[in-house]
Parts: C-alpha cells; sequence; structure tokens
C-alpha cells in the first residue's frame, strides 16, 4: 500500500486503535526513588531527573523517546560516582510541545542552557540516535565543555527512515500522522527497533505510549522532521577533538553499522564497539554490557570491550 489513497485508509484503520494511555502517576519514573524535576529552559518547560554525584554525565535521547528509554542506564552510571543528567527534550515524553524551536542550534541551545541552569561547567555527553546527532554537534560547538562524547546508534550522517516516518514528512498527509499514535502502531515501531522484537513488554508499550498519547506530539514530531538536520555532521566529524566511543547494534536497521563505522573513521579520536545481538535500542536491549563498556570509557578512557564484543580503534 504504497499510494497516498492508501495511506489515508492505513491512517483511519490505525486512528480506531487508540486506547487509553496509563495514568501520572504510573508514568517512569512512578516506582523508582528517582525524582522528576521541571525547569524552564530556552521558553520551554522542560522535565529532567538529576540523580547521584561526581562528574557530570548527560544523556540525550533519541527522535520520540523520553527519559524512559534509558531506565537501565541511569541508576548503574549514579552507583558508579557519576552525576547523571537525563530530560525529556524539547517536543517529547513530556516536556513542552512548541510549534518551533526544533532545529539543531535550538536543540544545542536548550542543552547548554538546561547545564547552566543545574550549574554544570562540563560533563560526559551520551546520546542515542538523534540525541547522538545532537551531542556531537554540542561536542562541536563547545569543545571545553564537553569531557567526553558517547555516540550511540547516532543519527548525523543520515537516517534510513521507515514507511511511517516519511508519511509524516508529506505536507498535507503529514498532519493525519495523528492517527498514528494508537497504542497498536507504537508496539509496532518499538518492536521494529529491537533486533529481538518478543523482548518489548507490554511495560514498555505502555511508557512510550503515554508519551505519545499526548496533544501535541504529532505537531512537535513534524517539526522535527520538519527542522532538524539528521546529516548535519557531514564532512564535520574531523572538527571534534573530544575523545569518542562510538556504540553499535550489528541489527541496527534505522542506522545501519557501515554508518557508525564510518563515523568513527572521521572522529580523530574513537573507538568503536559492536554489539553483536543489539539493533536499534541499544542501551534498552543489552543493558548490562552496554553499561559495562560506558562505565569503562568514563573512568578508564577508550575501552577495551567483553570478549563477546567487537572493538575497533581509530
Amino acid at each position: 500500500m504504497t499510494s497516498r489513497w492508501g495511506v489515508l485508509v492505513l491512517l483511519g484503520a490505525l486512528a480506531s486503535c487508540r486506547a487509553a494511555p496509563i495514568p501520572e502517576w504510573q508514568r517512569f519514573p512512578a516506582g523508582t526513588p528517582l525524582v522528576p524535576h521541571y525547569l524552564i529552559v530556552e521558553g520551554s518547560r522542560i522535565r529532567f531527573v538529576d540523580a547521584g554525584h561526581g562528574p557530570a554525565v548527560v544523556l540525550i535521547h533519541g527522535l520520540a523517546e523520553s527519559i524512559y528509554s534509558w531506565r537501565y542506564t541511569i541508576a548503574p552510571l549514579a552507583q558508579a560516582g557519576f552525576r547523571v543528567i537525563v530530560y525529556d527534550n524539547r517536543g517529547f515524553g513530556f516536556s513542552d510541545k512548541p510549534d518551533r524551536g526544533y532545529s539543531n542550534a535550538d536543540y544545542i541551545r536548550l542543552l547548554y542552557d538546561l547545564l547552566d541552569s543545574l550549574r554544570i561547567k562540563d560533563a560526559v555527553l551520551v546520546g542515542h540516535s538523534m540525541g547522538g546527532a545532537i551531542a556531537a554537534e554540542a561536542a562541536l560547538a563547545k569543545p571545553e565543555r564537553v569531557r567526553g562524547l558517547v555516540l550511540v546508534d547516532a543519527a548525523g550522517l543520515g537516517v534510513r527512515w521507515p514507511f511511517m516516518l516519511r508519511v509524516a514528512r508529506w505536507p498535507i498527509i503529514g498532519p493525519l500522522f495523528d492517527g498514528l499514535r494508537g497504542r497498536r502502531a507504537t508496539e509496532g515501531m518499538l518492536r521494529a527497533m529491537y533486533a529481538d522484537g518478543s523482548r518489548v513488554s507490554q511495560q514498555d508499550v505502555d511508557q512510550y505510549y503515554a508519551a505519545l498519547a499526548l496533544p501535541g506530539f504529532g505537531r512537535s514530531l513534524r517539526g522535527v522532521l520538519r527542522e532538524f538536520r539528521f546529516d548535519n555532521m557531514r564532512g564535520r566529524l574531523g572538527g571534534i577533538i573530544t575523545p569518542t566511543l562510538v556504540i553499535w547494534g550489528v541489527q541496527d536497521h534505522l542506522i545501519p553499522p557501515p554508518i557508525g563505522e564510518a563515523m568513527a573513521a572521521q572522529l580523530p579520536h574513537a573507538a568503536l564497539v559492536r554489539f553483536p545481538a543489539a539493533g536499534h535500542a541499544l542501551p534498552e536491549e543489552s543493558p548490562a554490557a552496554f553499561n559495562r563498556v560506558l562505565i569503562g570509557f568514563l573512568k578508564s578512557g577508550l575501552p577495551t570491550p567483553p570478549a563477546n564484543l567487537v572493538l575497533v580503534r581509530y
């Protein structure tokens, strides 16, 4: 079904599958020791978690994600002696969803203004997917404020868009994208991000769907797809002087492994770690191994990974 009339039928069918999202009191980090806070940053109300003590590590999620995508990473980093900042970026999760403000430059300003508000002079930036493009450009813009850089299945050299997101970019049909925000569609898109989609739990679907079902999400997603450059680092990676760990899921079909290899090869001080059993949602699919590699980098620099991972140094 590739015609635009076919897409209209598909949108209508998916719109009929809308379900009530879980209530606010059940939304992550509910049920954990973590406490969400809010700040007005660059004119937007931003939800964030500030956990642990020590050198700052900032976790930046990907497109249509939220703090929940780092649920397996926050506590291990805090327990390892780091101050962990993780936030719902503008347009996503439970942060504000304005009409505009979704360009690369907008997100860089928001990141640094958030750090200024929290009195953080410098940090290690860990970016997944779209968050990787933000982290890389932030390191290029203000290298003195970035002690280290971790790019996880990162955008920056382009994305292989799935059909549903290509639909959202169409000028006339795009506004009907709200019909794709049913729980069933959310589950399908989540499973497609995993190497083994059966590992997506119903709790995962509930947590992601709670944010996607909010009023304004469709508009903000279209704003990102309209304003944000997912290939913004082409020809620019060589200017990043920060030591950089590139981590990739070998079964990532959204941003395939050759993009990660090209990214690592262009960075002056980088190592590439491949996870053979992971797809695009690597921190959620292989959390224990991912955390070991990440904490190793934070404590010791570019890593020597466990034997079941593949390391390439550049």
